[in-house]
């Protein structure tokens, strides 16, 4: 079995995975912005709806400056510890404030509410059913 001594890259790797098993893309629901200056960071950031952003200085740096979130284009949190915490956080915030998940991560957010919360985990759809049957085989 793969071992990793990086407890949080195997948390990102593992939700980058659930997007990617769901049939969806990662880089919807994380931008990693490398070498950019803040103001066209910021301008790409304002046409993101819901999501998570990391800023790094270059391609190699493997600790990022900054990991946020964005919701309807404004920066409501950063300075997050990791990628894992960002996803804990943005869905405790759409779930809190009763937002409606992006429909390009639809499938990747019910199975966090559904399947890892346990909130309201008796409604699935057909992917997050076959998903919770293949983790609990």
């Amino acid at each position: 079995m793969y071992e990793c001594d990086d407890v949080d890259a195997g948390r990102e790797c593992i939700i980058k995975g659930v997007c990617i098993y769901m049939g969806e893309d990662p880089e919807n629901l994380v931008q990693e912005y490398v070498g950019m200056d803040e103001g066209s960071i910021n301008e790409t950031i304002e046409d993101t709806t819901i999501g998570i952003y990391v800023v790094k200085e270059h391609v190699s740096s493997e600790e990022p400056e900054n990991i946020g979130l964005v919701l309807e284009g404004i920066k409501v949190l950063k300075d997050l510890d990791d990628i894992a915490s960002a996803v804990a956080m943005l869905f405790g915030l759409i779930y809190a404030l009763n937002l409606i998940y992006p429909a390009n991560l639809r499938y990747t957010f019910e199975v966090i509410q559904k399947i890892f919360m346990e909130l309201d985990g008796d409604k699935l759809s057909n992917k997050a059913l076959a998903l919770k049957n293949r983790l609990f085989q």
